[in-house]
Formats: C-alpha cells, structure tokens, sequence
C-alpha cells in the first residue's frame, strides 16, 4: 500500500460515498474505486459494505481509518522535517474559499504562496453552504485551511486568525420609503421580504441571528449563491437585502443605508489541528492580510 491509496480510503471512510471522496481529491470516482479495491485485495477483507444508497465502513475499515490518519499525519512530519534538505516545503494543502471575495486580493496571495513554495501542491474548494460547510470540512479533516465569516462563537476549538470585522448595509430600491436616511434599524426593515446568499452562509447567519433576536424572524423569498450579485436582486424588484459593508452595492437603481443595530460580520483564516507544515505555511501567508476587512469597511 502506498499514501496515496491511504488518502483516497480515509477520504471515502469520512465522506461515507465514492462520489464525494472523488469530488474531494479532484480525482476520477473509478480512481477513487480503483484504489479502495487495490487495498481490500491486498488486506484479504472488505472496508466497506456498499450499497445502492450508502457506503459504510466494515468493523476492520473503521480500525483502519484511525491508522491510516497516523500514518498520513506522520507521512507530512516527515516530508516537513525533510523540507530543508529537499529543496522546500512539499506536499498538499486542501483551502477552503468564498466563490467570490472581492476585497481580498486571494490569487495575488496563492500567487505569492506558490512562489515561495513550488513543491506544494494547492487545492482549492467551496461550500455549496458557504462558511457553515467550510467550518465542517475543516473540523472533520476534509480542508487543511478555510477563510469563514462565522461569528466567533463558532470557531471554538479551532485555531482561528481574525483578519476582521465589519457592520451591514441594508439594501433597498432608490424609491423605497427609507432610502433616504442615513442610517436604519433592524426592526425598521423586520417586515420586508429579503434577498440573500443561502442557510449556512456566514452573512446569512449573523443576520438571521440579529432578527431572531429582535424577536421578528424575517422572510427570504430567494436564495443567491453569490454575495456580490444580491444587490441587482434588489433592483430588480425580488425584496431587500442586508450585506456586509464591504460587499460593492453598484446596481442601478438601489441605494445602500448603514444599518445603525445590525450584527457584525467577522472574516476569519481557520486551520485544522491535523494540518502539516505546508499547510502552517500557507495560514501564515493569509494572516498577513489582518486589519483588511476593517480598512476595506472604512474606505466605503
């Protein structure tokens, strides 16, 4: 057996199924299947017991999850301690990203990353649930690093770097009666109908959370995968919206007032403890951005 046959079985032991492990190391599902066969035959025993519906692992698969974790964790020691004589840093780092983060400039940082560091190979994924899902990969091993906006009651038992925080904005139809303030509270918009990214976004949450505690949930009539792209929702006609400051409101025919009670919205680097050296690397690298959340709110 070799790591790579380890990795692809610890990815389908914690994913429960073929098709996720695969998505989650860009690999072919029948190299993926492929893999897990080689080490069953080579084993003389089933890992899993498969079905049509799930994929779960047999008494000896889930002994040899925990095995194979040591021995991938001891695996990245290595190549860390071997990284001086080896010409630098090698290996994989799984990062967690927004599908768009417009304030921060994360393919100059990548950039900057890989050319300190040639021999590491990076993997970037999103979260169909946004920060939610991005905060679960990582506590369960599936992502090395992950940029969140999840308030920081979340991250507890995380290694977390807070690169910072920012207010909302709500955002409204140039002809709505509140467009003209200068600033508004939650319970002034609390029977709107809003625009949002979905369940499980960091925005979302903190939002959601705000109104629940008002005592007034709101209504979301539509789910936006993107953040940047709320605003032209609101121009055209679906509700209102409440984004963070830094998200760019330049729809024609909407206005954005700063939301004066509003929650605020906290953009932070989380790590999983089982990462290797490349992986401290490349946190070490996004930690460089501190405070640029907050001079991105204030230019606005």
């Amino acid at each position: 057996m070799d790591a790579r046959q380890l990795e692809i079985f610890a990815a389908v032991a914690e994913e429960r199924s073929f098709t996720r492990a695969a998505r989650r190391l860009f690999a072919a599902q029948s190299t993926v299947s492929a893999a897990v066969r080689a080490l069953e035959a080579e084993l003389g025993a089933p890992l899993f017991e498969r079905s049509t519906r799930s994929v779960e692992p047999t008494a000896l698969g889930e002994s040899t999850l925990a095995d194979a974790l040591e021995a991938l964790e001891a695996i990245d020691r290595i190549r860390s301690a071997a990284a001086p004589e080896a010409g630098g840093l090698r290996g994989r780092v799984r990062l967690g990203i927004f599908s768009s983060l417009e304030f921060l400039d994360l393919p100059q940082l990548i950039g900057r990353f890989h050319r300190d560091n040639p021999l590491v190979n990076l993997r970037l994924a999103v979260s169909p649930t946004g920060s939610s899902g991005l905060l679960d990969d990582v506590r369960h091993g599936r992502l090395d690093v992950a940029l969140v906006g999840m308030p920081r009651n979340e991250l507890q038992g995380l290694e977390s770097v807070e690169i910072g925080e920012t207010g909302f904005v709500a955002v409204l139809p140039a002809g709505h009666p509140l467009a003209a303030r200068k600033t508004v509270t939650l319970a002034a918009l609390a029977d709107e109908r809003f625009v949002d990214t979905p369940p499980g976004f960091g925005n979302r949450v903190a939002v959601d959370r705000a109104f629940e505690a008002l005592g007034r949930p709101r209504t979301v009539i539509a789910d936006v995968p993107e953040l940047p792209a709320v605003p032209r929702y609101v121009a055209a006609g679906l509700g209102i919206a409440v984004v963070p400051t830094v998200t760019s409101v330049d729809a024609r025919g909407v206005v954005a007032v700063p939301l004066r009670d509003g929650p605020r919205w906290v953009l932070s680097v989380i790590a999983s403890a089982r990462r290797g050296a490349a992986a401290n690397a490349l946190l070490e690298v996004l930690a460089t951005k501190r405070g640029t959340l907050t001079a991105q709110a204030t230019l606005r």
